[in-house]
């Protein structure tokens, strides 16, 4: 059944490089505007999943729960605002480092040990993202930072998950991100102001939510056939999907040193993924 499991993941990295390209794509929309429909799609989804299946919404470590959204809200807004000014692919590379700053946030705070192997990935994982920013000494640099951000925060996140996971359902933890989320972005909307879109930006913003909710079902559904420590690899193949949708779409081409860059944070990837895992963790 692993081979279903592998289907799944795939067909997961699909949509979530279809979500950043739809972002990408409704350039003029305000920031929160995009962030909001990708979570309140997932939220209207997740409610009628949770009503139908009778699952108590009580929150039994809200600090944690608040913490994770905040965090989780953070990262997705800095992915969204690095996709509107990077190219797809480097966008996407470099949100991809966030399960190195897991390991890094796990072992600081939950104490948490890093392997040999693991540490030599997270330092061929700074060496491919040091490649894909090229680190310069002005304002050209803050995008791509922007980006590295996003993943730091979305490590912190999944660090925070690992935790509340031992105290809450999983499908609620999803539902009160989304939740928290949604009600957060209210005020950050008035004051960007909401902009009406047209019918194609529409269409847009409505691909956003959708392919972020497919890919999280895929997901999800993945995890039932093999363990997340065995499906985590295939989720890189994310790059190659950003990758094709960057050059068909905007014809965005990667340089010579952000491709290696890649490839380097894609075997640090791998080295991580052989050696022996921390913990399973919910993404």
């Amino acid at each position: 059944m692993k081979h279903k499991g592998i289907i799944y993941i795939l067909l997961s990295a699909l949509f979530f490089s279809i979500m950043a390209a739809a972002v990408k794509s409704v350039p003029n929309l305000p920031l929160s505007e995009k962030v909001f429909f990708r979570n309140f799609v997932g939220l209207v989804a997740i409610f009628f999943t949770v009503m139908r299946m009778k699952i108590p919404l009580k929150v039994h470590n809200p600090k944690l729960m608040l913490l994770r959204s905040l965090f989780g809200l953070t990262g997705v807004g800095l992915y969204y605002a690095a996709l509107e000014i990077l190219p797809l692919a480097d966008a996407v590379i470099l949100n991809k480092l966030s399960p190195f700053f897991v390991m890094i946030f796990a072992s600081l705070f939950l104490k948490e040990s890093i392997g040999k192997l693991q540490k030599w990935a997270l330092a061929i994982g700074i060496i491919g993202a040091l490649l894909v920013i090229k680190p310069t000494f002005n304002v050209s640099i803050l995008p791509a930072i922007i980006a590295l951000l996003s993943a730091v925060f979305a490590g912190a996140a999944y660090t925070v998950i690992r935790k509340l996971v031992e105290y809450d359902n999983p499908t609620v933890i999803v539902f009160y991100f989304c939740l928290i989320s949604s009600i957060v972005l209210i005020p950050f909307m008035v004051i960007e102001g909401f902009a009406i879109p047209s019918l194609q930006e529409f269409i847009g913003l409505m691909s956003i939510g959708i392919s972020a909710l497919l890919a999280q079902l895929f997901m999800t559904n993945a995890y039932k056939y093999a363990p997340a420590s065995e499906l985590s690899i295939y989720t890189y193949i994310n790059i190659v999907f950003s990758s094709l949708w960057g050059f068909l779409l905007w014809s965005e081409i990667p340089d010579s040193i952000s491709i290696v860059g890649g490839l380097l944070i894609i075997s640090a990837a791998f080295v991580n993924y052989t050696s022996k895992p921390l913990k399973k963790i919910i993404k």
